[in-house]
């Protein structure tokens, strides 16, 4: 979760279109976990019948990055993450219909006290503003993530995260190839500092530890635990961006970790 919070500082960091900042980070960052998989003798082999949902859970998480770093340049760090992190909310009402388990009450409590943090850290809902748009596409970005990890729920079982991440990382740098001739790719040389983190710490390393998470606790569980990212997100943006948060951020951010760690004892027990 510490290493996933990084992806909303370091999104509003690089200054590069948003398509262009996706497309590069799928790229190496493929390379990269293709490098780690072949070292590891990790197979990249696939059953038939698996082979389109993982490709779709790819399709999807193009459509999280490219809305959630959309809201980010809308906006901060704080909304860009928080808007993004309705998506327990989302994952707790679709995951009795996606895995067949029976619904528990205590999810939906929980993902109320996180929506009443996030009222305190975005109060300002108002149509007349680029933070309602910037909280519309991190919404948006939120019910493709809670769906892709829904449908990787399904498969972790069975191929090693770094293969999941790897396939989603091909399914996208593919999407995106044509951004390579829309865009100016001279900007790229000022920016590779943001971009060797992003691709680095959060893609490679991040994404794959969260998906092998998905081996030991329910998709809920998982995601009302990494609600803790938009907090480290916004300390982060603090230290290193100098977005320092207001007493209604900090409150919501209080009802947050409070939902995390009501979730952790649960999960421990």
């Amino acid at each position: 979760m510490l290493l996933l919070g990084t992806s909303g500082p370091f999104g509003k960091f690089i200054d590069l279109p948003v398509p262009l900042t996706i497309g590069l980070r799928a790229t190496l960052a493929f390379l990269l976990l293709l490098i780690y998989c072949k070292w590891r003798g990790i197979s990249f082999r696939l059953r038939q019948q698996d082979v389109f949902l993982i490709l779709l859970s790819g399709f999807l998480m193009c459509i999280h990055w490219l809305s959630y770093f959309k809201a980010l340049q809308l906006s901060n760090v704080a909304i860009g993450m928080l808007s993004l992190f309705t998506y327990p909310v989302i994952t707790a009402f679709l995951e009795p219909f996606f895995l067949k388990i029976k619904f528990q009450a205590v999810h939906l409590v929980l993902a109320l006290l996180v929506l009443c943090g996030i009222y305190f850290l975005v109060p300002d809902f108002s149509l007349d503003n680029g933070q309602t748009i910037a909280i519309a596409f991190g919404v948006f970005s939120a019910f493709c993530y809670a769906v892709r990890n829904l449908i990787l729920k399904t498969k972790v079982d069975r191929y090693n995260g770094s293969v999941l991440m790897s396939y989603q990382l091909v399914v996208i740098a593919i999407l995106l190839l044509p951004v390579y001739f829309v865009y100016d790719l001279l900007e790229i040389k000022d920016q590779w500092q943001g971009l060797v983190g992003l691709i680095v710490i959060t893609t490679a390393v991040g994404h794959t530890m969260f998906i092998n998470t998905f081996k030991h606790f329910s998709i809920t569980t998982v995601s009302i635990l990494s609600c803790i990212q938009p907090v480290y997100g916004i300390i982060i943006g603090a230290l290193f961006l100098s977005e320092i948060p207001t007493w209604t951020t900090i409150l919501g951010g209080i009802m947050i970790l409070a939902s995390v760690i009501i979730e952790s004892i649960r999960s421990y027990k």
